[in-house]
C-alpha cells in the first residue's frame, strides 16, 4: 500500500459519504468520516448539480472536522450504470533506436488505445492492463527502462455515458474539490470484500443502495459484467408506506427497527403498533406481515439481477455471492438471496474503526483500491484521468489533503464509533403479491 492520507467520496441516492484515512506501514486508519443526506439525486443519478455539490461540501466538512485536516482532492466512486467493457489495443513506434521506454511512451500508447476504442458519446473510466508487447516480446507488465522500437498495449477498457461522468465531475468541482482518481464502485467494493483468490476465481458482488442495486461479475481480478437495477432500499420503504398506509418516516423506522428480508424467519407472534393515515388510534400489524412486504420487493430485485448474470453465464462462480451496501443490513437478506440465486451468500461489513457498517463499503473500498495501485497502474490511471477530465500532468496535481495550517504536525486523531387498536387479520399471501405486480412491470 502506498502511504499517505487519502479522502474518498461515495455519492449515493440517500446519503453522501466521505472517508479520510491515513495509510502507514500497510495499515489503514480512518481518521475522519462524513455522512450527509443526499440532495439532488434520484435512483443513483445526479439530477441537480447544485444541490449535490452542497451535500458534498457538508459531508467533506464533517470528515475534515473529525480528522483536523483540510481536504483538497477526492477519490471519487462511479456507479456501474450503463457500463461497457471492451478490449482495447494501441501501438506506437519509438523514433530513436536503442532508446529506453519512458513514462511518456507508456502514456502515448495508452492514449492510442483509448482513441481507437472509444466513441464520442462515452467516456473512458479506466483501463485494466493485460500486457505490454515490446518488439514482439509479450506478457510484459512494465516496459519502462527496456529498449525497443515498438511498444504495444493490450487491456480492457470500461466506459460510461459522458453525461454521468460530466455530472459527477461538475458536482465535485462545484463543491470546490479536485479529483485525484475515478474508480468504478464494484472494483472498489471487491478490494475490501473479496480475497485475492476470490477475485481471481470469480464471485458475484451485489451492492444494495437506497435508490438502486447493482450486481457485478468479478473474474481474473477484473469486473467482467455489471448491471444496475433502479430499485433499492428506498423502494422497500415506499412499499411499507403504501401497504400500511403510513408516512415514509414511519415506514423507514419500521424497516430499520423490525424489518426482516426473509418471511420464513420473521417472528409470526410479535406485533408492532403503527400510526396510520386517517386513523385516530394506532393500528397493530404482525412483524411477519411487514416482512412479507419487504420480501416481495427484494425478491423482485434479486430476480432481475439473477436474469442478468444468468444471461452472461455467470450464475455459478466458485466464490458465490457477497452482498453489501446500506440495504444489506436487513436481517435475513442473505438467506433470501441464497433462495433466489442458489449459491452461497455472505454479507460484507467493513472491519475499520468508525465505518463498521455495510453502507460504508464503497467509501473505504475506494481508499483501498487507490492505495493498492502499482506504479504502472498509477501511471495508466493518471493518463486516463488526464484524458477524461482534461487535467494537467501528474506533477501539477495537488496533494489529496494538506495539513492544518495552524499545526506543525498532522493530528492523528482516530474517531470512535458512536456509540387497543385493531389488528390486521387479512392474509397477505398472493393478494399483496399481485398488488405489487404493477410496480415491477
Amino acid at each position: 500500500m502506498k502511504s499517505g492520507i487519502y479522502a474518498s467520496l461515495d455519492i449515493g441516492t440517500t446519503s453522501i459519504k466521505v472517508i479520510a484515512a491515513e495509510v502507514l506501514n500497510g495499515q489503514i486508519n480512518v481518521i475522519g468520516v462524513g455522512n450527509e443526506r443526499s440532495n439532488g439525486l434520484s435512483r443513483g443519478m445526479i439530477v441537480d448539480i447544485d444541490q449535490t455539490a452542497v451535500s458534498i461540501q457538508q459531508a467533506v466538512r464533517q470528515a475534515e472536522d473529525k480528522a483536523d485536516i483540510k481536504i483538497n482532492e477526492l477519490i471519487v466512486g462511479i456507479p456501474a450504470n450503463n457500463l461497457h467493457i471492451n478490449s482495447c489495443y494501441g501501438s506506437i513506434s519509438i523514433n530513436q533506436n536503442h532508446q529506453e521506454i519512458t513514462d511518456e511512451d507508456v502514456q502515448s500508447v495508452v492514449e492510442k488505445a483509448i482513441e481507437g476504442s472509444l466513441n464520442q458519446e462515452r467516456e473512458v473510466l479506466n483501463l485494466t492492463l493485460e500486457e505490454f508487447v515490446v518488439d514482439g516480446f509479450d506478457e510484459i507488465k512494465d516496459p519502462r527502462g527496456m529498449i525497443g522500437n515498438r511498444i504495444e498495449f493490450r487491456g480492457t477498457m470500461t466506459s460510461i455515458p459522458r453525461s454521468i461522468l460530466h455530472n459527477i465531475r461538475k458536482a465535485v468541482q462545484k463543491a470546490g474539490f479536485g479529483i485525484k482518481n475515478i474508480i468504478l464502485q464494484p472494483h472498489a467494493m471487491a478490494q475490501v470484500s473479496l480475497s485475492e483468490d476470490e477475485r481471481n476465481f470469480g464471485a458475484l458482488l451485489v451492492d444494495m443502495g437506497g435508490g438502486q442495486t447493482s450486481v457485478a461479475v468479478l473474474h481474473e481480478n477484473q469486473v467482467k459484467h455489471a448491471q444496475v437495477i433502479p430499485e433499492g432500499g428506498e423502494y422497500v420503504t415506499k412499499d411499507i408506506s403504501i401497504v400500511l398506509n403510513t408516512s415514509i418516516k414511519n415506514a423507514e423506522k419500521l424497516k430499520r427497527d423490525v424489518g426482516h428480508a426473509f418471511y420464513e424467519e420473521a417472528n409470526p407472534e410479535r406485533s408492532v403498533s403503527v400510526e396510520v393515515v386517517g386513523q385516530n388510534d394506532l393500528v397493530t400489524f404482525k412483524e411477519a406481515y411487514i416482512a412479507e412486504v419487504i420480501e416481495a420487493r427484494l425478491e423482485q430485485i434479486f430476480e432481475q439481477l439473477k436474469f442478468s448474470v444468468d444471461h452472461v453465464g455467470a450464475g455459478k462462480l466458485p466464490a458465490g455471492m457477497v452482498i453489501s451496501g446500506g440495504a444489506a443490513s436487513l436481517p435475513g437478506i442473505e438467506h433470501l438471496a441464497e433462495d433466489v440465486f442458489n449459491v452461497p451468500v455472505r454479507i460484507y461489513v467493513p472491519d475499520f474503526m468508525s465505518v463498521r457498517y455495510p453502507a460504508f463499503t464503497n467509501a473505504i473500498g475506494l481508499v483501498v483500491a487507490e492505495t493498492n495501485l502499482s506504479d504502472i497502474e498509477r501511471l495508466i490511471n493518471q493518463t486516463v484521468l488526464g484524458k477524461t477530465l482534461n487535467l494537467q500532468a501528474k506533477n501539477s496535481v495537488r496533494p489529496v489533503v494538506r495539513e492544518n495550517q495552524e499545526q506543525d504536525e498532522q493530528t492523528e486523531e482516530i474517531t470512535q464509533p458512536s456509540s387497543q387498536p385493531n389488528e390486521e387479520k387479512e392474509p397477505f399471501g398472493d393478494k399483496v403479491k399481485n398488488f405489487f405486480s404493477g410496480f415491477f412491470e
